[in-house]
């Protein structure tokens, strides 16, 4: 348990919801802002911090948003948080973003005197809420000092990459890479076993028994069974994160071209509606191009 403590965290989307309510389970007053004002709601209706935000009396601010642009308005913005901590506060970025990215803000964070630490997260909003991430840390010593015990409420794994800001996030890009590419190639089995006259039921439960089988395939086929497609995950998400991956790609001269496959079933998607629903909505691009139904329902 903790003293006092109060943190800030910004993106109460499925993660962010899920580190919130971790780090109250573990002692700690927690304020959440998201532009959704009925999810701010319901945070305070569960326990969080109302009222306005005493930004002086912070020891951390934890960010789980988006992308890029609304991480850098948050911190420097117009009405950013720098200019409202306090010396050696903790801003913790969990969005997946860049290496340069993460360097350019904990660079202007220096010159703020506050810590920065780059903190992607992996796990989904199931392992967010059970308190179980993954994180991929790198920055200064003194900012993974800070974080250490909200790390240990909020997850199961910390992989440290050392004290160069941008490390956790270039090995979030491989991550994402492999996840991107193992929804899109679950869709595409699944949908291709359906043309064969296989059940996506049957599909799952073969599939999952064998060599084929990834973590997505048996986390995202049961959306598509189930004919849920309520976003754990949203299509939006896959654009920006591949986008990231292939920016990376482009400026190292690295050919990534089963990246860039499924980056355009994901841009498909979402330029079809999708982009509001799980990601294993994908699928019906390929259902749609093959001119079959993903289910009988």
């Amino acid at each position: 348990m903790t003293e006092n403590k109060n943190i800030l965290v910004i993106g109460l989307g499925s993660m962010g919801y899920g580190i919130a309510k971790s780090l109250m389970r573990s002692g700690y007053k927690v304020y959440g802002q998201d532009k959704n004002i009925d999810q701010q709601q319901k945070f305070i209706q569960d326990g969080g911090l109302e009222g306005e935000v005493l930004y002086d009396q912070l020891e951390a601010v934890i960010i789980v948003v988006l992308n890029e642009q609304q991480t850098r308005e948050i911190i420097f913005g117009e009405y950013g948080i720098a200019n409202k901590l306090q010396n050696d506060t903790l801003i913790m970025v969990c969005t997946t973003v860049s290496p340069d990215f993460a360097k350019e803000m904990d660079n202007k964070c220096v010159e703020k005197g506050l810590l920065y630490l780059d903190a992607p997260i992996s796990g989904g909003s199931k392992k967010s809420l059970e308190g179980k991430l993954s994180y991929m840390i790198s920055g200064s010593q003194k900012a993974q000092q800070k974080a250490k015990p909200l790390l240990v409420a909020t997850s199961e794994k910390v992989f440290e990459f050392g004290t160069s800001v941008g490390a956790g996030s270039a090995m979030k890009s491989v991550n994402q890479m492999l996840a991107g590419i193992h929804i899109s190639a679950m869709a595409e089995a699944i949908t291709f076993g359906i043309t064969q006259g296989i059940e996506p039921k049957k599909f799952l439960e073969v599939i999952s028994e064998c060599a084929g089988t990834s973590w997505m395939l048996e986390n995202r086929a049961p959306h598509i069974i189930d004919d849920d497609y309520a976003p754990k995950s949203s299509i939006n998400i896959w654009p920006k994160d591949l986008g990231i991956v292939l920016d990376i790609a482009k400026k190292s001269n690295f050919s990534a071209p089963l990246t860039a496959t499924a980056m355009q079933q994901f841009v498909a998607a979402a330029g079809s509606g999708l982009g509001h629903e799980d990601d294993a909505a994908v699928a019906k691009i390929y259902a749609r191009n093959a001119g079959i139904k993903l289910t009988k329902n």
